[in-house]
């Protein structure tokens, strides 16, 4: 999940002219001294406690939108095991796994999916609305 909200989340509220490069899971993450570097063991923007990688964003950048809070509930649901699952996350799960079977690149991946995250955050939207 995180592969692709985070690059969503930086691309619609941080940095729309941000790059990203994926790199092998064996990489030596300590020694990129380019780029920021999310989504991996012991980074400051990673897993930490219940908070996945988009947590870590939205606390990093001091993204405060109470939309983009709920989507990072999702987010949460989806891609670990938190004590009070969002019900919305079992479905966005299933929605990554079947783009991951689609046999697409990364940023094919990043390309098509990112609908989903437009989608997803405009329902946000609309359930803090009410």
């Amino acid at each position: 999940m995180d592969r692709v909200a985070c690059p969503w989340l930086i691309k619609k509220f941080i940095d729309a002219a941000a790059e990203f490069i994926f790199l092998p899971g064996d990489t030596d993450w300590g020694a990129i001294r380019e780029g920021i570097v999310y989504d991996v063991p012991n980074c400051e923007l990673g897993h930490h406690g219940e908070d996945v990688s988009f947590n870590s964003i939205l606390k990093k950048y001091e993204l405060n939108d109470p939309a983009l809070t709920l989507l990072g509930e999702i987010v949460r649901a989806a891609d670990s095991h938190p004590v009070k699952p969002h019900p919305a996350g079992e479905g966005l799960r299933w929605i990554a796994h079947g783009f991951s079977s689609l046999g697409l690149t990364d940023h094919e991946i990043l390309q098509q999916e990112f609908i989903v995250y437009d989608a997803l955050y405009a329902q946000c939207q609309a359930e803090i609305r009410n």
